[in-house]
């Protein structure tokens, strides 16, 4: 059994890749059967023919993490809704450390990156997975 985010060999019994941190099941990037890099959107690997699970379940809503970008973005919420926590905790300490007196810059970082989400400059998820339409 192979990690699907890094390639790297993973004990069947458990649950996080021990190299990456990922979630077993977690990422496209490699096959769950030998570790080979796997093409975007392939069905079967290539190397050993194994199938692979194409279908994507339980993504980010793009629109969603827009408007809480657009809205809310003084206080990160997008960012922890996309799983970026190191960003969104700056976003809140920044409102909120200095009372609202500097949370005009936090708002205004959250207004262009709700924008670049709906634009689709920013398209994956902290987990590297795609965010849905």
């Amino acid at each position: 059994m192979f990690c699907k985010n890094c390639g790297s060999p993973m004990d069947p019994n458990a649950v996080v890749c021990v190299k990456c941190g990922c979630a077993k099941g977690t990422g496209i990037s490699y096959c769950p059967n030998c570790g080979a890099p796997t093409t975007p959107g392939a069905a079967v690997c290539l190397k050993c023919g194994s199938a692979l699970t194409t279908a994507v379940t339980g993504g980010k809503s793009k629109l969603a993490a827009g408007l809480l970008g657009i809205f809310l973005g003084s206080l990160g919420i997008h960012n922890f809704y996309l799983g970026y926590t190191g960003k969104a905790v700056a976003q809140l300490l920044i409102s909120v450390l200095t009372c609202g007196v500097c949370a005009i810059v936090s708002e205004v970082w959250g207004l262009i990156e709700g924008i670049m989400i709906l634009t689709g400059k920013i398209d994956k998820d902290a987990n590297g997975m795609a965010l849905t339409d």
